[in-house]
């Protein structure tokens, strides 16, 4: 099993090439482009992408010259707005094109929000987020089956990133009809999003979950305390990453996603947690 690491770990100033030799210092046998890489750094990564594998990209990579930074979700394809749904495909695309050029074989997507907002009892916002969901599910299908037929063409595999927040499209049970769409459309997990889900009682221990059960085109391994999707290194929160071992042997991509205050002993300490947890 290959190790990978989340670029948006590094601190701005950190050159590219540097960047890549503390990722092999570490141990790490791979990348994730994170949504912060820019066209100039994304350029650097192609030229030494000998040294050390592109696995996964993280949309929107490279940010959009368009954009004033990289973020995850400055365009989504689950939206009821025609023209935003465009927009966000093009952007997709897009994506799928760069991983081809850089040698990964899968972008990681936030698919976007079913908005639940409201004076409402916190009960009444659940049964509004199901509801929307349903709807948001008969909109994007036909976006997703246009992505579909780039995807095979590009043999890129789109996982779409489960959320920590109650908004999140898709949620686990929106999985059943997504998974029987195309080989190509998966879910991408994200351990500390599911641990803000599961605090929250939005959902219940993953392993016991049908979701658990579907195939995964990867996973962010990000660790949090409760409710806030912190984005420690493993052992700085709650996750039970032991529990997870089976799974992190058997999906394409284990991506290590800390944010960038998080210290590199801190990061060697999670390194040692996985090994541990996977021997």
């Amino acid at each position: 099993m290959r190790l990978s690491l989340s670029t948006n770990w590094f601190k701005r100033e950190t050159g590219v090439e540097a960047r890549i030799d503390k990722a092999l210092e570490l141990g790490f046998g791979e990348l994730e482009l994170g949504y912060s890489t820019t066209e100039e750094e994304s350029r650097e990564y192609l030229r030494l992408s000998g040294r050390i594998k592109i696995g996964s990209v993280h949309s929107f990579c490279p940010v959009p010259i368009s954009a004033p930074g990289g973020h995850p979700e400055l365009y989504t394809l689950a939206s009821l707005n025609r023209d935003a749904r465009a927009i966000a495909k093009l952007h997709i695309v897009r994506n799928v094109e760069f991983a081809r050029t850089m040698g990964a074989d899968t972008v990681v997507l936030h698919a976007g929000r079913v908005f639940s907002y409201g004076f409402f009892p916190w009960s009444d916002r659940v049964k509004a987020r199901r509801k929307h969901g349903r709807q948001m599910l008969k909109t994007v299908l036909p976006e997703l089956e246009e992505l579909a037929k780039k995807l095979e063409e590009s043999q890129v595999t789109l996982g779409l990133e489960n959320m920590p927040y109650l908004e999140g499209f898709p949620m686990p049970e929106e999985w059943p009809e997504l998974a029987q769409f195309s080989k190509w459309i998966k879910p991408w997990f994200d351990t500390g999003h599911w641990r803000v889900q599961e605090c929250n009682k939005w959902v219940g221990p993953f392993l016991e979950s049908p979701y658990s059960k579907l195939e995964f085109a990867g996973m962010h391994l990000n660790d949090v305390k409760d409710f806030n999707d912190d984005h420690f290194a493993p052992g700085g929160g709650k996750v039970d990453f032991k529990a997870l071992s089976a799974m992190m042997k058997t999906v394409p991509h284990v991506v290590f996603e800390p944010k960038s205050h998080v210290s590199e002993d801190s990061l060697k300490q999670g390194l040692e947690i996985i090994h541990d947890a996977i021997s």
